[in-house]
C-alpha cells in the first residue's frame, strides 16, 4: 500500500475521476460520500417502483470518458451500454411547429430548410462552421487545461484561435452573437439555451458558449441504467483499482496540521489522516466554513455570482399528446423574461421553459402505458432564503403544466405518481450552494477566468468538481477531477525532489 494516503470528499463526478487516477496510480484512496450512492448531482428518484433520473440527463463530450478509461486500461464500451441517439433534442413553439436537432448536421439542415426556409438553413451551415472552429480553438487552452490565466490563455491560443475568436466577437453576450447568426427568432431561442446548461442568462453569458452547440453535435449518447448506470460504473472502476468508498459518511470538516492538510473528521467523530484531500462539493461551502474555519481560504473570499437553480418533477406517468422524442424542450413566446424573473427579480419563471427529459423514448411505448418523465424549469439559486414559498412552487408547477397542455402534451403531475424537487431540496442536498446547480454564474467574457482551479493556497487540499474550472456538466466535472488528480501526483513528485534536494544539498562536489 502506498505510503500516501488521499481522502476525496464527495462521490460526485470529479471525486469519481479523481479516484480512478490516484487508485491506478497505486495510491492509498478513500472516498467519503455523504449519500448512500455516487453520482453526486447525478442520481435518481423512486416513483412507484421507477427509478427516475432526476439530475444531469445528457451523456456528450464521451472522449472525456473514452480517455480516463484507456488510461486505467479499460474502455466505455467494456464498463457501460451506450447508445447514440439520432435527435438531439424536439424543441416545439406555441406557433404549433417543431423542430428536431440531428446529430447529423445535413439532416438538421434540411430539416431546417423545410421549417423556416433555405436561407435560415444556410445560416446554419455557417454556424455550424463557427463551432467547429471555435471548439477547436478553445479545448486545448480551455476545456483541458489546468486554471487558465488570462495570459496564458491568449498565448496559448495563437494567431488561429485568436482570429476566431476576433470573427466571433467575444465581448458579445450569446443573445448578441446569434442575432447575428440567425433571423429567425425561434432558431435564436433554440441555441440560447446553451446558456442554461451552464446555469446562466444568455444576456449575460458570453458568447463562446456557442461552442456547447459543436459539444452536443459531436454526440449524445443514452446510457442503460442511466445517468446513475453510468456513475455506479465509475465507481467500480475505482473499486477494482483499490479505492474504499465509505457511503453515509459525511465530513464535518477538513483538518490541518502545522500548516498543511492533516485528514478530515467525519460526522460520527471518526478521524481520517490523510496527506492531501480533494474536495469533491461546492467550493461555496469551504468559503462559508462549513468544513471548517481553517480551511476557508483555500477559495477566494469574494463569492461570485449564483448560478441557476432548478424545480424539476420525476414521474412514473402515460403521457398524451405530441410525440416526444428522449429530450423534449417546449419555449414560450418571449425568452427575456424567463432570465429577469430568474436573476434579477430572484423569483420563479412567470412563463417558463420546459425541459422533458422521456427516459424510455425513443422506443416506442403502448398507449396509455406509464413512462419514466422528467420535467424541469430553471429557478434561482436562493433555496437558503425565504423567498420561494409553496404558494410560489405550486404557482409556478400550474404554469408548468398549463403551458405543456397549450402545446399539446398532456402531463399532470399527482401525489402518486410524481416527486417535486425545489431550490430549497437542492440546497439542503448540497449544502452552501443555494440550490446553485452549476457553481457560479458563467456572465461576463472574463468569468472563465475566476472559477477556483484544482490547485489552493493550503498545502495538501485540491478541488474538484463542477463549481471549479472548466465548469459545470457531467464531462466538465470529470475533467475537473483528473485536474486535480494531476495537480496532486505533481505535488507528490515536487515534494520528493524536495526530499531529495534536501538530503543531498549539502553534499559538496569535486
Amino acid at each position: 500500500m502506498s505510503e500516501h494516503r488521499v481522502v476525496i470528499v464527495g462521490a460526485g463526478m470529479g471525486g469519481l475521476s479523481s479516484a480512478i487516477v490516484l487508485a491506478h496510480q497505486g495510491l492509498d484512496v478513500t472516498v467519503v460520500e455523504a449519500t448512500g450512492d455516487p453520482g453526486g448531482k447525478v442520481h435518481s428518484r423512486e416513483v412507484n417502483g421507477a427509478h427516475i433520473d432526476s439530475g444531469p440527463t445528457v451523456f456528450t463530450m464521451r472522449w472525456v470518458f473514452d480517455e480516463l478509461l484507456r488510461s486505467v486500461g479499460t474502455s466505455v464500451e467494456a464498463e457501460m451500454s451506450i447508445t447514440p441517439l439520432q435527435v438531439l433534442a424536439r424543441h416545439f413553439w406555441p406557433d404549433g411547429s417543431c423542430l428536431d436537432l440531428s446529430a447529423d448536421a445535413q439532416i438538421s439542415e434540411a430539416a431546417i430548410a423545410a421549417w423556416s426556409g433555405g436561407d435560415e438553413a444556410r445560416r446554419f451551415r455557417d454556424f455550424c462552421v463557427t463551432t467547429r472552429q471555435l471548439y477547436a480553438a478553445l479545448e486545448g487552452p480551455m476545456i483541458r487545461a489546468q486554471r487558465p490565466s488570462m495570459g496564458g490563455f491568449m498565448g496559448n491560443l495563437g494567431f488561429k484561435g485568436l482570429g476566431v475568436l476576433a470573427q466571433l466577437g467575444p465581448m458579445r453576450s450569446l443573445w448578441q452573437q446569434l442575432g447575428h447568426q440567425f433571423t429567425d427568432p425561434r432558431l435564436r431561442q433554440l441555441f440560447a439555451r446553451y446558456a442554461t446548461y451552464c446555469g446562466s442568462s444568455p444576456w449575460e453569458s458570453p458568447a463562446t458558449l456557442m461552442l456547447i452547440a459543436q459539444v452536443e453535435m459531436d454526440g449524445v449518447w443514452s446510457v442503460k441504467g442511466g445517468m446513475v448506470g453510468m456513475a455506479q460504473a465509475l465507481a467500480r472502476v475505482a473499486r477494482r483499482r483499490g479505492a474504499v468508498f465509505r457511503y453515509h459518511s459525511t465530513c464535518q470538516r477538513i483538518e490541518k496540521r502545522q500548516g498543511r492538510v492533516c485528514g478530515v473528521r467525519l460526522q460520527s467523530g471518526e478521524f481520517l489522516p490523510a496527506d492531501r484531500v480533494i474536495f469533491n462539493g461546492d467550493a461555496s461551502a469551504l468559503r462559508q466554513g462549513l468544513l471548517g474555519d481553517e480551511v476557508r481560504h483555500a477559495v477566494p473570499h469574494d463569492a461570485p455570482p449564483r448560478s441557476m437553480s432548478a424545480l424539476t418533477w420525476s414521474m412514473h406517468t402515460a403521457t398524451e399528446g405530441v410525440a416526444l422524442d428522449r429530450h423534449n424542450v417546449f419555449f414560450q413566446n418571449t425568452y427575456a423574461s424567463e432570465f429577469e424573473d430568474i436573476f434579477k427579480r430572484q423569483r420563479l419563471p412567470q412563463k417558463p421553459t420546459v425541459y422533458v427529459c422521456a427516459q424510455d423514448r425513443p422506443a416506442s411505448l403502448a398507449v396509455g402505458q406509464a413512462e419514466r418523465i422528467f420535467c424541469l424549469v430553471n429557478a434561482p439559486a436562493s433555496g437558503d432564503g425565504s423567498a420561494i414559498t409553496e404558494e410560489a412552487l405550486e404557482q409556478c408547477q400550474t404554469h408548468t403544466f398549463q403551458h405543456l397542455r397549450q402545446l399539446g402534451l398532456h402531463l399532470q403531475p399527482t401525489a402518486t405518481q410524481s416527486l417535486r424537487t425545489t431550490p430549497q431540496d437542492f440546497h439542503r442536498r448540497f449544502p452552501a450552494s443555494g440550490g446553485a446547480l452549476y457553481g457560479q454564474a458563467t456572465h461576463g467574457w472574463t468569468s472563465i477566468f475566476s472559477r477556483p482551479g484544482s490547485n489552493t493556497p493550503l498545502p495538501g487540499l485540491f478541488l474538484a468538481g463542477g463549481s471549479v474550472h472548466p465548469g459545470p456538466g457531467v464531462p466538465m466535472a470529470a475533467l475537473s477531477g483528473q485536474r486535480a488528480a494531476e495537480a496532486l501526483m505533481a505535488s507528490l513528485a515536487s515534494t520528493k525532489m524536495f526530499q531529495l534536494g534536501a538530503t543531498y544539498g549539502g553534499t559538496s562536489t569535486p
